[in-house]
């Protein structure tokens, strides 16, 4: 009786020990970071993402993974509900996507953000927000898997068909089209280089004297224009000494104005008096040629006068001649 009343004090002492060391156990493991529950839907496959799978922010860890399944609201997505450290930069343009570490083939949830803000998905049943989840490179690399593999066979189909028989008959027309013109190249090469021998030769021997002449009338029309541009500095210099002041284009401009007063004064007073001159002159002429006339009618008026002339029609005296018969 005394065997079995120590054998079950030492079961009781080994069970309370185990569970202080238990509890212990617990205690220095306990988590005491703030976190802040997030979801996230996906249409898209998350093989290799597992419960408490990490959670990173640019690739710095700020959570896990702390439930995986079906998303009540729409069937066939998804349902990923993270813990965030509540000091984590959380704003309207952070989104996650999937990324995967290696060949391992393990997922974790990548945090960033985008150059603008985000349309927010609705809240789930749970209430709990949720995060915009973006499509992975791999995702992306497995949905564009069938284009590529159909244009890796269409491009295989078109080189198939660039590389038939038919095909090959013309690469080795056109090669042995290439090899003729290169030997006509060659040939032109060969005429080409005696032409240059027998022709151009004599003729370069000749541009070094057309060169000293071509120098020497350049320095001829140097000097010219040096020669020019002393004229024209003289020319200026002629110019400027017109244009002073009281110089001779003053002179002028006085001259030409005396000439204009000169010439005002001969219109209103001295052409006038010429004119009165003129007509009394040919006055006087015509009464020098009547007096002609008459003398010359009647010369013996110089002795006896101009006499009494007969009265004519109309006038007292008058008499008509008698008619003839």
């Amino acid at each position: 009786m005394e065997n079995k009343s120590h054998a079950l004090a030492a079961g009781i002492f080994v069970i309370a020990v185990a569970a202080l060391l238990a509890g212990l156990g617990m205690w220095l493991t306990r988590d005491q970071t703030d976190y802040q529950l997030y979801e996230l839907s996906s249409k898209d496959s998350v093989s290799g993402l597992q419960p408490q799978a990490a959670v990173r922010y640019k690739g710095v860890a700020v959570g896990k993974v702390t439930h995986i399944g079906f998303d009540p609201q729409v069937a066939g997505n998804v349902l990923i509900r993270i813990a965030v450290n509540a000091d984590a930069p959380i704003s309207p343009t952070t989104f996650a996507t999937l990324g995967y570490q290696g060949v391992t083939g393990l997922a974790h949830v990548q945090l960033d953000d985008a150059e603008a803000p985000l349309p927010a998905p609705p809240p789930g049943a749970s209430g709990l927000p949720r995060l915009p989840l973006h499509s992975s490179s791999f995702s992306q690399l497995a949905e564009q898997g069938p284009a590529i593999l159909g244009q890796v066979q269409e491009a295989t189909q078109r080189i198939n068909t660039l590389l038939g028989d038919e095909n090959q008959q013309r690469f080795s027309t056109a090669l042995k089209q290439l090899g003729d013109a290169a030997g006509s190249i060659d040939q032109l090469a060969r005429r080409l280089d005696n032409t240059v021998t027998t022709r151009l030769d004599p003729a370069l021997a000749g541009v070094p004297p057309l060169v000293q002449d071509t120098q020497q009338t350049l320095q001829a029309l140097r000097q010219a224009g040096s020669s020019a541009a002393t004229a024209a500095n003289d020319v200026s210099q002629a110019i400027r000494t017109l244009q002073a002041e009281g110089g001779a284009l003053d002179e002028i401009a006085a001259g030409a104005k005396s000439l204009a007063g000169a010439a005002d004064r001969f219109g209103r007073v001295t052409l006038p008096r010429i004119n009165h001159a003129a007509d009394e002159t040919a006055r006087a002429a015509r009464r020098l040629g009547r007096t002609a006339s008459g003398i010359n009618d009647n010369p013996q008026s110089l002795i006896y006068g101009p006499g009494r002339s007969a009265a004519g029609p109309g006038e007292p005296g008058f008499t008509a001649p008698a008619a003839q018969q």
